[in-house]
């Protein structure tokens, strides 16, 4: 063995003995039993961090900042701001309100909360999300489900639910309860009163939307009960999945292109 290797083979299998004993102390999901936890702390990105597609964990261009109580995401290009913990059994409360910037297109202004986000950031190269459960944001669809998956190197990282639906006029799937049940692997659950006729054409609104008009704040909770996620939009229970797969996570508050704030982001323990 070359003399100049002598000292740097021990500080290798250190290293590498380090990161297996990371891997197997991974930290428990939590779950909130008294009192509200703040996942921001309104002045900076304590407990969060930021993920751009373009820099990875380098968001050079501020994508994602914190004033006043309020996260700004500017929208410029795909990413997300994630818990650095994960988290299961849960109720999320979070309002958002939409920015000036868009991405350039006539389609809805998008945005969304991903739940139970888990594997490795980026999907392995295979995107910009992380394997999850999108509750989706974007105008007229606020409060859809839609499953990500993912992959961990060669493996796919498996996410599904299942729900009761009925098919609209648009045989587009919609929660309601004591309906068929149908399994979602890929496909997006809608909410349960989505305009069949909606265009999805920028700052447009569907006959029966819940959320805020846009210059105002919409209030977004997700209940998350072992393999169960109801999604409620300014008081009304507007989407229910079950059997979830995976059940616990990280949380994340996504960028896709169009300027959005977010406020009050915070868990609260389930009601018993």
């Amino acid at each position: 063995m070359s003399r100049s290797l002598v000292g740097v083979v021990p500080v290798l299998l250190g290293l590498m003995v380090a990161f297996a004993a990371a891997e197997d102390q991974k930290l428990p999901p939590i779950s909130p039993t008294e009192g509200v936890v703040k996942l921001c702390n309104g002045k900076d990105l304590s407990g969060l961090y930021a993920w751009v597609k373009d820099g990875q964990r380098n968001d050079s261009k501020n994508v994602f900042t914190v004033q006043d109580g309020v996260i700004h995401v500017s929208g410029e290009g795909s990413g997300y701001l994630a818990t650095e913990r994960e988290y299961r059994d849960y109720h999320l409360v979070v309002e958002y309100k939409w920015g000036q910037r868009t991405d350039g297109g006539k389609y809805v202004r998008n945005s969304g909360v991903l739940l139970h986000a888990t594997g490795p950031d980026g999907n392995a190269g295979n995107g910009a999300w992380m394997a999850s459960i999108e509750c989706q944001l974007a105008q007229g669809c606020a409060g859809d489900l839609i499953p990500i998956r993912g992959k961990n190197k060669d493996e796919v990282i498996p996410v599904a639910f299942k729900s009761e639906i009925v098919l609209g006029p648009d045989k587009r799937p919609r929660w309601k309860k004591g309906g068929e049940v149908l399994t979602f692997t890929g496909r997006q659950l809608w909410w349960t009163l989505h305009d069949p006729d909606f265009k999805e054409l920028l700052d447009t609104r569907g006959k029966q939307d819940v959320e805020s008009p846009r210059d105002e704040w919409t209030r977004v909770e997700c209940l998350c009960e072992g393999n169960r996620i109801t999604v409620i939009i300014n008081g009304t229970t507007v989407n229910h999945c079950f059997e979830t797969v995976p059940a616990s996570g990280k949380i994340l508050l996504q960028s896709e292109g169009h300027e959005v704030y977010f406020r009050n982001f915070e868990l609260r323990p389930l009601k018993k």
